[in-house]
């Protein structure tokens, strides 16, 4: 298990005042973040892991700061590009390595597709809402399902930006489904507020969207609106469908 804390390293007196922050190199081999990382990972602080990722002799204190602004996993996790580079320290290729960590880490917790089986609104919002609670901003996603409610392949992005039944087509978000002989799909989208709460027009979109998967044999099971850490179910409160 990963505490996130935000103490300093073994050995290290946090000072951002200090002129000349501690080298790595200064450490004992078995204290520096690498070592620690390879031999006893699920003991080391979030500041020593963000250490490990980020490497070079001034890895403690890039990470100490990254722990400091952004306070644990989730807010680094939240945080864009331009956000990390504002960071002392932290480039192109520091923040890429960052932005990889998390999303190698998220994808670690889904199961296999093959077992992916969705038969409630918290199984599918287990596969949407770790990759879509983060997002800068709204996308519209498709999950499809075969004749046993299997999970057919990753989500599928149909739009990016704010939803509005002027802009959709609804031939373009039932495609996917056509295309792949899909027996049923899931459909949903995020707020990048983290407000999950249903619009007028998330309820509008949804019902033009079911109405048309119909017309098509192609159920539409649920639409999940994504928050930050939460969702909603419009199937469940009744909306749109």
């Amino acid at each position: 298990m990963v505490h996130n804390q935000t103490s300093p390293l073994p050995g290290f007196q946090q000072d951002h005042q200090a002129r000349h922050p501690l080298s790595v190199r200064s450490l004992p081999v078995k204290e520096q973040p690498s070592y620690r990382a390879t031999y006893c990972a699920e003991a080391c602080t979030t500041t020593e892991l963000l250490a490990a990722i980020i490497r070079g002799p001034d890895q403690i204190q890039i990470a100490s700061d990254l722990s400091t602004r952004f306070g644990d996993v989730h807010g680094i996790a939240a945080a864009n590009d331009i956000e990390l580079k504002e960071t002392h320290g932290i480039g192109v290729a520091r923040a890429a390595a960052l932005k990889a960590a998390i999303e190698f880490g998220r994808r670690l917790n889904e199961p296999p597709s093959s077992l992916r089986s969705i038969q409630s609104p918290d199984e599918a919002a287990s596969i949407l809402l770790p990759r879509m609670q983060h997002l800068e901003r709204e996308e519209f996603v498709v999950l499809l399902l075969n004749t046993r409610n299997h999970v057919i392949g990753e989500p599928i992005v149909v739009y990016r930006g704010s939803l509005n039944s002027s802009m959709i087509r609804i031939g373009e978000v039932l495609r996917p489904a056509v295309r792949s002989n899909a027996a049923a799909m899931i459909i949903a989208h995020n707020h990048p507020s983290g407000a999950p709460t249903p619009s007028p027009e998330d309820v509008a979109v949804t019902k033009a969207i079911v109405e048309s998967g119909r017309l098509l044999d192609i159920p539409i099971l649920d639409h999940l609106i994504i928050g930050r850490g939460r969702y909603v179910s419009l199937k469940a409160k009744g909306l749109g469908f």
